[in-house]
């Protein structure tokens, strides 16, 4: 039904607090118009800051990852809204162009740049603003940010971005290292069912509630017409177009998934760049944070927790605990809205309204006592800790040489002899399952956090016996002896690899794991993942320019995992496992050189990892400080 304009509105609030909305239509450049919901703490508010959060998900709509507020878990947005008009600001909450009450057509991400700047603007020549126009929002809101800053709005004034805004799309959030990420995939079903399309047609919506995702999961990889989207086409257009671009080009280099490509562009204005340790948006937070402190004179804050996506007033992430520090909530802040208010306030309020944060503040994961807590999940323990750069200015670079009789060496004395290496067979048809890790939206077929590398039920594609990842024949394990001191790994996470293959594409995937002593909660251990990453090796030298692989011959390669910060203490391991598969989190090599999209053949490759000094793990560390703890 058309919305249209209307009078400021009173909205009563638990307690007897109150704010004010307003529904307002903004005309952008193509004449499409969105509608918005604008906040204030009285009816025609005289001119102030103005934050704007732009969302896929109906403006309306409750969102878990705004955190625990009030008593709500999830609050409602007027709930959210009157702690900043409270604090003097006015909020406008959007929906995007095609979802929720706006006009348009949806197409993800790439509509946000332009919209974006023109609803910026507008706002800028409201009454009821001064002319400053502050940003926030979580995973596709700060996608949503990043895309209007990189057109250079100029009344944009700050921007607050919590998982997400793509540095590069292309490398962390939609693919990596060339792979798909397979979210893509369950986001699309799940936004296409709410859709306006789909929810007004009885017929479509029976049709799309029918599908069975899990299903689908195991027909891989889709084809136009051929995937649980088919009755949808809008939808399924821009998920392949995705997938399809498998190369690097003109589409990934567009305003809205390519910060990297505008950082220039974007306005010298305050950000704060935050992500999770089990989050896809880990490395596009460090990379925004570096580059725009690098080539802004305003300052850049960086936040990293151990959440999984927007779980940041949990103190865990799967089946693993980090301790009452954890939460953001009593930790950093009050709450998430009073941290964001308390972060305007330095940087919009008058001066000494409120302290600017430390540069960095990141958690670092472990020293728990690991046992199972109350609630079943193994207490990891950690704290936060803060610097001025990331990686932090204490770090330090630490190599580890892989052996082939699965060891992880500081010394070169005990590589092998030169020819040494481990191989595999890698079938297309039977990939190593997704347990856990950097994962989000990506259910029923995968979610994310740190969970025991042994598969039981909960996990997609998992089969009898239940035994763990590290005994599949297709699974290298690299770890060191028991640590004899802690040991805090800090920062970004490489591995070098000297590698061959009898195919002609194929790739190969690490993960990073803490490794628990047995002990009488865990009597077998407990393998805790920490991160992950993957390449597809036909990008090894560009993903512009791809290049098929001669069987047989060796090539050197780095893959590269999101950075991570964990503390491992004295008795444990630390494990580097390397194979050619992490599904359902990335699509599947089919090993022909074949496309990603439309493959019909699949093949066993022969893989081999070359040892004798020839592959390495580089990880940054913290020198310890003297007593033998870091800082």
């Amino acid at each position: 039904m058309p919305v249209t304009d209307d009078e400021w509105q009173r909205v009563p609030l638990p307690g007897g607090r109150a704010c004010w909305r307003r529904v307002l239509r903004t005309s952008v450049r193509d004449g499409v118009q969105l509608v918005a919901d604008v906040y204030a703490d009285r009816p025609d508010p005289g001119p102030g800051p103005v934050v704007l959060e732009r969302t896929p998900y109906g403006r309306r709509a409750a969102r878990t990852s705004d955190g625990a507020l009030g008593g709500e878990n999830p609050p409602a947005p007027e709930t959210v809204a009157e702690v900043f008009t409270r604090g003097g600001y006015r909020i406008v909450r959007q929906d995007c162009r095609g979802r929720g009450d706006s006009e348009g057509t949806f197409v993800k991400y790439l509509n946000e740049a332009t919209d974006g700047y023109d609803t910026v603007e507008w706002i800028a020549g409201q009454p009821w603003c001064d002319g400053r126009v502050a940003t926030m929002g979580v995973s596709y809101s700060a996608h949503a940010q990043a895309a209007l800053a990189s057109l250079g709005a100029p009344h944009l004034a700050a921007m607050f971005l919590d998982s997400g805004g793509f540095a590069s799309a292309y490398e962390a959030g939609t693919r990596m290292g060339g792979a798909f990420e397979l979210k893509q995939a369950t986001w699309a079903f799940h936004r296409a069912k709410v859709s306006e399309t789909v929810r007004t047609d009885p017929v479509l919506r029976a049709s799309l509630e029918s599908e069975d995702l899990q299903a689908w999961f195991t027909r891989m990889p889709w084809r136009r017409g051929a995937s649980p989207l088919r009755f949808v086409p809008e939808y399924e257009d821009y998920l392949l177009e995705q997938w399809e671009n498998g190369t690097f080009g003109p589409y990934w280099q567009q305003p809205g998934i390519y910060a990297r490509g505008f950082y220039d562009d974007f306005p010298d204005v305050p950000s704060l760049h935050m992500s999770s340790w089990y989050d896809p948006y880990v490395r596009t937070a460090t990379e925004n944070f570096r580059e725009l402190g690098r080539k802004k004179h305003s300052p850049a804050y960086l936040v990293l927790g151990p959440w999984t996506h927007g779980g940041r007033s949990h103190s865990f992430a799967g089946d693993v605990d980090f301790g009452p520090q954890a939460r953001l909530d009593g930790s950093l802040a009050e709450h998430y809205a009073a941290m964001r208010l308390s972060w305007f306030d330095a940087h919009l309020g008058p001066d000494g309204m409120a302290e600017p944060p430390p540069a960095v503040r990141y958690f670092l994961m472990g020293g728990g006592s690991g046992r199972r807590t109350a609630e079943g999940r193994l207490d990891h323990g950690g704290r936060w800790h803060t610097a001025t750069s990331w990686p932090p200015e204490e770090s330090a670079n630490l190599t580890l040489v892989l052996g082939s009789a699965g060891t992880l060496a500081t010394a070169c004395d005990t590589c092998d002899a030169q020819g040494a290496f481990l191989e595999y067979d890698f079938d297309p048809r039977d990939p190593v399952p997704t347990l856990g890790g950097q994962v989000t939206s990506g259910e029923p077929v995968m979610s994310g956090g740190a969970f025991h590398q042994h598969p039981d039920d909960r996990f997609f594609g998992v089969t009898e016996p239940h035994l763990p990842l590290d005994s599949r024949p297709d699974v290298l394990v690299f770890q060191t002896p028991p640590l004899t001191g802690d040991l805090a790994v800090v920062g970004p996470v490489a591995v070098h690899l000297t590698v061959s293959s009898t195919a002609r594409d194929t790739d190969f995937t690490v993960k990073l794991v803490d490794v628990h002593p047995p002990s009488e909660d865990y009597p077998q251990g407990f393998a805790m993942n920490l991160t992950d990453g993957i390449l597809r090796c036909r990008y090894r030298n560009s993903f512009s320019e791809p290049e098929p692989m001669t069987p047989g011959e060796t090539y050197e390669i780095t893959v590269e995992a999101p950075d991570t910060a964990n503390l491992f203490l004295a008795g444990h391991r630390l494990r580097l496992d390397v194979s050619s598969s992490n599904f359902p989190r990335f699509d599947v090599n089919s090993n022909t050189g074949g496309t990603d999209v439309g493959e019909r053949r699949k093949v066993v490759a022969t893989n081999r990892v070359h040892t004798g000094g020839r592959s390495w793990l580089t990880l940054s560390v913290l020198r310890p400080k003297p007593e033998g703890r870091p800082a």
